[in-house]
């Protein structure tokens, strides 16, 4: 069809919209008949908000952006709706009624009735005011529970989808190499294993809810120079291949994803946005992907203004295009005009156009939205709720039980119990001095991406929207027969001294001391963790360490605890505290969970996904080093970890013996089974972390000295034992040689079965025979781990 014939109405359905026909064929008849404009227009998005009266809205101003005429954009129609719900507070069910006014409004405005996707933000929770907000993904990655993970995604995804989203920004898939990076909190973990293990669990429960998971940031923005947001990548081909890349390709592979987002950084000087290699060659031509790459916000532009790149605005978006980037985020910029006339002239082939917006339209067809059945309205409402908005206002719970229990679940299998010389479980203390600057603050439990720290701080006469007891409320509860006396001491990060005197005149009274330490979530500076609030050394922010070494200096037992979004070196702390409890942001049931573990109702079984400094300067550093990466007698600095990645204690005893490896050797396309008995010697049911790490002696190129390759979670009765039969293929033992391709080579390794990556606990030596084997991105992932109870 000729790109100026009208699209008639007529009785026969058009093919773009007959649900019968094959996704590609409609697809190719609906861009065979839109104009240039009508191509580009479906690749950009536009930041909107919605109405908290249920109408339709206008165009969210950023700072970063000129004003956006909605007007005029939407006879050529309309990508993506950025952020509805996650811009400002609005009531669930009139976001959701005015979502759908808008949608209804965008898809009779162009020729095709073609509706936009509609994306929002979902690190923690679904960003949006009354949602449940979860613990962050460093907590995920403390659980080591996919399981558990992919069950929270699905409930996120639903909430999503019941009130008109298509497409959640999550989840982060950056393996942590700095711990001193702002964006920590928003990661797993150090580990590639773990972070694409959990990573991919996420992205299988929300895509099983309908919504297309978008794995970021793509690729290497966790590595950036002394851990500044934003600042450049330096890394081999090898670094980037076997630590950042694995999460990606497995989520890929194995979650389904739909969507992907660019890193915002350049690694030697290519900018993730401009990179054909990484976003076309490596992504599709290999990999196989199929879905969307979509721009981080101002990505594409930032070529031009951060990167210089791009001479213009069309440089940067032809620049962009051609390396595989189909959607512009959050805001037209580069992807509208200067894209269509640099199309016209001749800079541009067309040919780029049509091959992203056939992505998009293929995904939009997958989601239904041309087909002649599509209403705006979502699940959630009924054409009769549009009469009286009014009466919407708290129709949608966002935040039902179901969903706090989860949420409770998830929090208390992630924290972890660093240290304890037995004061935990606390035997009914008669008097707790409960001290810290986290210890009476609501908003301590939640990260930079949750809704009330991401938007509602800038709406502070809003309500939060959720319940978040303070450890403070949820300690009176727990432990009602005690006296609680509370003294903040100091903030997160004013550097107050003033508190000091009352907080030890509080514990020298108390049978046991509980100081509350570590960050405020926040954007940009103004938190201690989060997006843009890097740090240049792992010390407590502010004056916690003075408040700690002089509650140290009490004689009253002193329990440590961590409401925080980094790992920090805590001094004194670590030898001293009478207990240690680390939490990364639990969300809003954290204090609960955290009071069950001090109470002793929960038995902590979290294990750390990243390692805890022993001291404050010792950054960059984590467990998955090279010989040269660990302490040595050639340097004064010892980068060793107070607590290592995986490390994570119990109130009850595990026993593991009767290791047996089935055979000594295996060829290089073949496995090992090895098998070992755990069992719960201790007196109160409780969970192990069995984690499977490879040592390769010998290799052709510098590998870590252990990486983890596998880990099973077992919850044991006092006395009980299971068996655990263990499958390791050989590919497994793969890593980027020096020919830049994937290869197991022949020769002894180790298996080593660990409770902590410092910590091994049985050993099998094992070795590869036969010819040195490559493989490519189809190679086997995972162990086989089963558990079976013994006789």
């Amino acid at each position: 069809m000729n790109a100026d014939v009208a699209v008639e109405n007529t009785s026969a359905i058009a093919l773009w919209n007959d649900p019968t026909a094959p996704v590609s064929a409609r697809v190719d008849a609906l861009i065979d008949a839109m104009t240039l404009e009508e191509k580009t227009a479906q690749l950009f998005g536009v930041w909107v908000g919605a109405s908290d009266e249920g109408g339709e809205v206008a165009p969210h101003q950023h700072e970063m952006e000129e004003p956006v005429d909605l007007d005029a954009l939407l006879p050529t129609g309309l990508g993506q709706l950025t952020r509805p719900f996650g811009t400002v507070p609005v009531d669930p069910a009139l976001g959701a009624l005015s979502l759908a006014r808008t949608q209804a409004r965008i898809a009779a405005t162009n020729r095709f009735g073609i509706p936009a996707l509609a994306h929002d933000e979902c690190l923690a929770g679904f960003a949006a005011w009354g949602a449940t907000a979860y613990p962050v993904p460093l907590s995920w990655g403390a659980t080591f529970d996919p399981a558990l993970v992919r069950e929270m995604a699905e409930a996120i995804g639903r909430d999503m989808r019941s009130v008109g989203v298509h497409q959640g920004l999550a989840p982060v898939l950056d393996v942590v190499r700095d711990a001193r990076w702002g964006r920590v909190e928003e990661t797993i973990g150090e580990d590639p294993y773990l972070v694409g293990t959990i990573g991919t669990a996420y992205v299988q429960g929300l895509e099983s809810a309908g919504i297309v998971a978008t794995l970021k940031h793509f690729a290497g923005y966790s590595a950036s120079r002394a851990g500044r947001n934003l600042a450049p990548t330096s890394m081999g081909p090898r670094e980037r291949a076997d630590v950042l890349l694995p999460p990606f390709e497995m989520a890929i592979r194995e979650g389904g994803a739909r969507s992907v987002m660019n890193a915002y950084t350049d690694t030697d000087g290519v900018p993730s946005a401009a990179d054909e290699a990484l976003l076309t060659g490596l992504l599709r031509d290999i990999w196989g992907f199929e879905g969307t790459v979509v721009a981080d916000y101002f990505a594409i532009a930032f070529l031009k203004t951060l990167h210089g790149v791009a001479a213009d605005w069309a440089d940067a978006a032809g620049t962009a295009l051609r390396a595989g980037i189909d959607v512009e985020l959050p805001n037209v910029k580069t992807y509208g005009a200067p894209l269509t006339e640099a199309v016209a002239d001749g800079r541009v082939p067309e040919a780029l156009v049509d091959r992203a917006v056939r992505r998009v339209l293929t995904q939009k067809v997958a989601l239904g939205l041309l087909d002649p059945d599509w209403n705006p309205l979502p699940a959630a409402l009924d054409a009769t709720d549009e009469d009286d908005p009014s009466a919407l206002r708290g129709r949608i719970d966002l935040d039902g039980p179901a969903n706090r229990a989860l949420a409770r679940t998830l929090a208390e299998q992630a924290i972890v119990l660093l240290s304890n010389d037995g004061t935990l479980p606390l035997d009914r203390p008669r008097r707790i001095a409960l001290i810290g600057p986290n210890a009476d603050e609501p908003t301590a439990v939640l990260g930079c991406y949750s809704f009330p720290q991401h938007i509602g701080v800038r709406h502070p006469d809003t309500p939060l929207g959720i319940e978040l007891p303070t450890l403070r409320e949820t300690l009176a509860a727990e432990f009602p027969d005690a006296e609680i006396t509370y003294a903040r001491g100091t903030g997160v990060d004013d550097g107050d001294l003033s508190g000091l005197a009352e907080a030890t005149r509080l514990a020298r009274e108390a049978d046991v001391t509980l100081v509350v330490l570590g960050d405020r979530a926040g954007l940009f500076g103004r938190g201690t963790s989060g997006e843009g609030c890097d740090v240049a050394t792992l010390a407590l922010p502010g004056a916690q360490q003075q408040l700690l070494d002089a509650l140290l200096d009490v004689e009253t037992p002193v329990v440590t605890m961590l409401l925080a979004g980094r790992p920090y070196a805590l001094g004194r702390g670590v030898g001293e505290s009478a207990a240690i409890v680390q939490s990364f942001f639990p969300g809003e049931e954290g204090t609960r969970a955290i009071a069950g573990v001090l109470a002793g109702r929960v038995n902590p079984s979290g294990r750390l996904p990243v390692s805890v400094p022993r001291g404050p300067g010792s950054q960059p550093g984590t467990y998955l080093g090279a010989p040269l990466a660990h302490a040595s007698e050639v340097s004064s600095i010892d980068p060793t970890p107070a607590f290592a990645f995986g490390h994570g204690l119990s109130y009850t005893r595990f026993e593991w013996t009767d290791l047996a490896v089935e055979a000594q050797g295996a060829p290089t396309d073949g496995e090992f089974a090895l098998s070992l008995t755990v069992c719960n010697t201790g007196e109160r049911s409780g969970t192990e972390v069995v984690q499977l790490y490879l040592h390769d002696p010998v290799a052709s190129v510098v590998q870590p000295v252990q990486r983890l390759v596998g880990y099973s979670r077992l919850a044991l009765e006092p006395s009980e034992a299971r068996r655990l039969r263990i499958t390791i293929p050989a590919d497994l033992a793969s890593f980027t040689g020096r020919d830049g391709r994937r290869v197991v080579e022949p020769g002894e390794l180790e298996l080593r079965l660990s409770a902590s990556s410092a910590d091994p606990r049985l050993t099998a030596r094992v070795t590869l025979t036969g010819a040195e084997r490559h493989v490519d991105h189809t190679r086997r992932l995972h162990a086989t781990i089963l558990q079976e109870p013994t006789t």
